[in-house]
């Protein structure tokens, strides 16, 4: 998976944790902290032998609840970190240093070929077989600029080994074969295998993977920001792959590429979670470093030399439809080198990040007011905030659809501000903010802090850095309020050294350019003619019969038998069940769960909305993201929001639509709430709700006009990047009533509707509109809540929300929330939408049955066997796609395509999935590793701040999810055919039924 750049705003301290960490409540896990933790720290020390591995540091880090160990492997030198902490999701990881110097995408596709068979797994595609042999809750590959990491993660231990073996095989030994290259990196085959005459084109599942990423303008500004802040050495080239490079890529050069990056020497190794360490290290040692001795490789990234004046630089993109204003497409950014990561000490990026969130986080900080409430563009420049991926970080800032004209304007305003700050500082309030947010980051519990905190140390261990010392966030913290007590101006002089006498500065300018596509489209026309200019006659005959032999090495059976596998016996009979109170305070529902918080209260509510007339629907997403932005009660929006940062971890509103569990045609439509907050500060964060809630400010034009073009920019810029996303949601738009809502709130027809708010001059038509739905909506009447914390607070809980609820307006007469339309009928439809992309999405959909019913957990495991078994090979391996399968949930049976060259192709190869299920064209073996796939999912770790959460917004009770358990359970390959008999699959016999095409242009 190739990982483009941070987008939008770093969020503080990104670059030390990617996700909230994960804490436990010390009370509850006392005893067997100690034995994961504190039993670690006790039995390890510097020095020590480990299965050919020496300790070279034990590290205590309290704050997060772990002990970090370090080793260097004796015979190669690979480097190993071992986090010892209480969590059952336990992750592996190894990473090697990858240095691409073109822009072929080696790094990228070799990425995707390691992973397609190794010396021990000879059949093809073993990581995408042990994604249904295995019960993992996380299992993928990632491409950086300068590395590329394999990561997995588990909570049963068989599994963890079987995965741990499997990876290792394919990332020191793998196959390389020359079918996966040609399948995964490029090819050149007659675009229609039957007909040998049809024109020649690239094909490749790599190869359209990055022209599809290249389809969206934001993509494209931020590869050539980090390409040109940094020109000299690896970053200077396009990591992921140039569609217009990647043929010149060959096959030896792939070989080649492995051999000189992925060696034991130059390897990073992480384990973590509460398994042992010795387990983890003879099984590398034995599975793969014995087979090797430590050379050394040429994968040092050099200091980029540093400009003596800054520089300026102009790129084009495609022009977006989608655009409210046809006329304001440009953005410009400033960028500023850094310094290297792995030469600062871990403090110093500490205070980097820090700085980075006062100078562009929220309404409150400079820039934002500088750039954003000007209302010049429509949002900040893609990229905006400190990247920490590259060996030197770097920190951007500029705006998004801005006139031409208005290039200079944004450049002079963002030295303005930064002399500004060197002149004024920051607020104590606002610098407090910050600090809370980090505070309360560490409590703040997750499920997958394993796998983001190897995210976030890997950029920096990759070039040197101490990894563990950027844990200490407790030192950190201290050292920078000995900093600030120290010295009046100590952030003035950071901003000074970094970005007022910075020389290495870039200025990036895009325009859109009207031809932009065609110009493209010639040159790909051009690089095909050139390649086969390169071929013999007898290469060019041979074109048509070498990708029949792809193909038939892409249909033919490959035996799997080499592979480890769990079994259904090893997937628990019953499934997790949460305790709750439901309480009524002041005649509204409210679930409490209680749970080892760790400190932390989180707070949801649902508010109905179905009194409200349906023309009014449309605006719910923009009055939810515009509700907890402006301001309320005595606070205007600036004071508001600094409240929220110093007293909360933010607040949500979202819309808020539910498919009923076991009626199609009934849901539940509202208006959700949510925020979480240290124990201590529940009045205050219930406080500002209460302002929310009974007096918001709804008359500040220029701020709700900031925020319509922000909202409206975000969800034009999503299209191209789920493009699949969209085209499900339209194809179910049709079939139920929930799915026809939820088109309303999030699918292209919300895209479209804010492109028309946003070209509206006069916004007191608006205002008034959404004046009108907060009286509706902002209501107690039809309301009902959720509160996860200790159990010690439910007194406390109890009295503050009837408070809170009591102040609350009580206007209207609301019928429930859940709603049945019996007026919804479901009707056919087919639909192709033509957007600028260089590739095509492909969704259909068909109404099926409740969750409740008993072909429910038929159809989810169906939807499974789909994708392993057919749809995979069929729209990836064979189409090219970057991916493509099925999904089924709330009554409705998807199918989906991403970055996809075919499109019709596509949905004849979904209509001849059904014949393949009725037909039984699987296993009894396929039928178990289905159920071993969905499973993990179901019994993927939920933090506890989201437990109780599918009965509070589902309506799912423990007893219902038990019974689809055991249907699961009970499902045979017979019980399969018969319910894909019975489902209204079949295209003569089905009325039910959507599709949508976003096709190129």
């Amino acid at each position: 998976m190739w990982r483009v750049g941070q987008r939008k705003i770093s969020r503080s301290w990104t670059a030390l944790f990617r996700v909230k960490t994960r804490a436990v409540c010390a009370e509850a896990t006392a005893a067997k902290s100690k034995s994961i933790v504190e039993s670690t720290e006790l039995k390890y020390k510097a020095g020590d032998k480990l299965h050919g591995y020496t300790v070279t540091t034990v590290s205590r880090v309290p704050e997060l609840h772990l002990v970090a160990v370090q080793l260097v492997h004796d015979n190669t030198g690979a480097e190993h970190l071992h986090v010892a902490r209480e969590d059952s999701n336990n992750v592996f990881a190894v990473a090697f240093p990858t240095v691409p110097m073109d822009s072929t995408g080696v790094s990228h596709i070799l990425e995707h070929t390691t992973l397609c068979g190794s010396e021990k797994y000879p059949c093809r595609d073993p990581f995408f077989k042990m994604l249904t042999r295995s019960l993992s809750t996380y299992m993928n590959a990632w491409t950086f600029p300068d590395f590329t990491m394999y990561p997995f993660a588990s909570q049963n231990a068989q599994d963890f080994k079987n995965l741990m073996a499997v990876y290792l095989d394919c990332a020191f030994f793998p196959k390389l074969a020359e079918m996966d290259f040609r399948q995964e990196g490029w090819r050149l085959e007659p675009e229609d295998l039957s007909n040998p005459d049809s024109q020649i084109v690239f094909k490749g599942v790599v190869y359209n993977e990055m022209k599809g990423v290249f389809s969206n303008a934001e993509n494209l500004f931020e590869t050539q920001l980090q390409r040109s802040i940094l020109p000299s050495h690896t970053y200077s080239t396009c990591y992921g792959g140039d569609p217009l490079c990647i043929p010149d890529l060959t096959w030896s050069q792939l070989r080649d590429f492995h051999s000189q990056h992925y060696h034991p020497s130059a390897a990073k190794f992480y384990t973590y979670g509460d398994q042992p360490l010795e387990n983890h290290l003879e099984a590398i040692s034995q599975l793969a470093l014995s087979r090797f001795h430590k050379i050394e490789l040429n994968t040092a990234v050099p200091n980029e030399v540093r400009w003596n004046e800054p520089r300026m630089q102009e790129m084009s993109c495609p022009p977006d439809p989608m655009a409210a204003d046809p006329d304001k497409q440009t953005t410009v950014s400033v960028a500023f080198l850094l310094g290297g990561l792995a030469a600062m000490d871990a403090a110093e990026l500490f205070v980097l990040n820090i700085l980075c969130s006062l100078l562009i986080k929220g309404p409150n900080s400079p820039f934002y007011k500088s750039l954003l409430t000007s209302n010049i563009g429509s949002d900040y420049a893609p990229s905006t905030g400190m990247n920490g991926h590259t060996k030197e970080a770097y920190f951007s800032i500029g705006l998004q659809g801005i006139a031409k004209d208005d290039v200079e304007r944004v450049q002079d305003l963002i030295q303005q501000t930064i002399d500004q700050v060197i002149e004024e500082g920051f607020e104590e309030s606002r610098i407090e903010s910050v600090l809370h947010s980090v505070e309360l980051s560490l409590k703040h519990e997750t499920s997958n802090f394993g796998l983001g905190l190897v995210s976030s140390l890997m950029p920096l261990w990759n070039h040197g850095a101490e990894p563990v010392s950027s844990l200490q966030i407790g030192d950190h913290i201290a050292k920078f309020k000995e900093s600030l007590a120290s010295s009046s101006t100590f952030l003035q002089d950071k901003v000074r050294q970094y970005l007022k006498e910075n020389q290495h500065k870039l200025t990036l300018v895009m325009h859109p350019k009207a031809d932009y596509q065609a110009e493209l489209e010639k040159k790909e026309d051009e690089k095909r003619d050139s390649v086969l200019s390169q071929l013999t006659q007898e290469q060019r005959n041979r074109l048509h019969s070498d990708a029949f032999e792809l193909l038939d090495y892409q249909t033919k059976q490959h035996d799997a038998s080499c592979l480890p596998s769990l079994g259904v016996a090893d997937i628990r009979k019953e499934g997790e069940t949460t305790e709750l109170e439901d309480l009524l305070p002041t005649g509204v529902p409210l679930q409490f769960c209680p749970q080892p918080t760790n400190g932390i209260t989180y707070f949801r509510g649902i508010s109905s909305i179905s009194s409200l007339n349906d023309d009014l629907k449309p605006y719910i997403p923009l009055f939810s993201y515009i509700t907890s932005k402006i301001g309320a009660g005595n606070l205007d929006y600036k004071q508001m929001s600094q409240e929220i940062e110093l007293r909360t971890g933010g607040l949500e509103v979202s819309a808020h639509v539910v498919t009923d569990h076991s009626e199609l045609n009934a849901f539940e439509q509202g208006v959700a709430f949510s925020s979480l907050c240290l124990d201590w500060n529940m009045p205050y964060m219930f406080s500002l709700w209460q302002d929310i809630f009974n007096s918001p400010d709804f008359l500040d034009v220029e701020r709700i006009r900031t925020l319509v073009m922000m909202l409206a920019a975000d969800m034009a810029n999503s299209v191209a990047n789920s493009g699949h996303s969209y085209a499900m949601t339209y194809a179910s738009s049709q079939l139920t009533p929930a799915a026809a809502l939820t088109e309303k709130f999030a699918g292209l027809q919300q895209v479209a509707f804010l492109k028309r708010i946003a070209e509206q001059e006069d916004l007191q038509p608006l205002i008034s509109t959404l004046q009108q739905i907060a009286v509706h909506v902002l209501d107690c009447t039809s309301m009902r809540c959720a509160i996860n914390s200790v159990p010690e607070q439910v007194g406390v809980v109890a009295t503050t929300i009837e408070g809170f609820l009591d102040s609350l307006p009580k206007n209207r007469d609301d019928p429930d929330a859940h709603v049945q339309d019996e007026r919804f009928f479901p009707r056919m439809g087919r639909t192709h939408i033509i957007m600028p992309f260089n590739v095509n999405y492909t969704g259909k959909s068909i109404r099926t049955v409740p969750y409740t019913h008993q072909d429910s957990p038929s159809l989810r495991l169906l939807a499974r066997l789909m994708t392993t078994k057919f749809l995979h090979q069929e729209i990836r391996e064979k189409g090219g796609a970057y991916g493509g399968g099925a999904t089924s949930g709330s009554g409705v049976f998807q199918y989906y395509s991403y970055r996809d060259p075919n499109s019709v192709e596509t949905l004849d190869v979904f209509d001849r999935s059904v014949q393949w299920a009725v037909d039984g064209s699987f296993t009894d073996q396929d039928v178990d590793e289905a159920k071993l796939s969905v499973f993990s999912q179901i019994d993927g770790p939920v933090p506890p701040g989201s437990k109780g959460m599918t009965r509070f917004v589902h309506g799912i009770t423990d007893e219902q999810r038990q019974q689809h358990r055991q249907r699961l359970f009970l499902a045979t390959r017979q019980s399969l055919i018969e319910s894909a008999q019975r489902c209204p699959f079949q295209q003569e016999c089905c009325i039910h039924e959507g599709s949508l095409v976003i096709v190129n242009a």
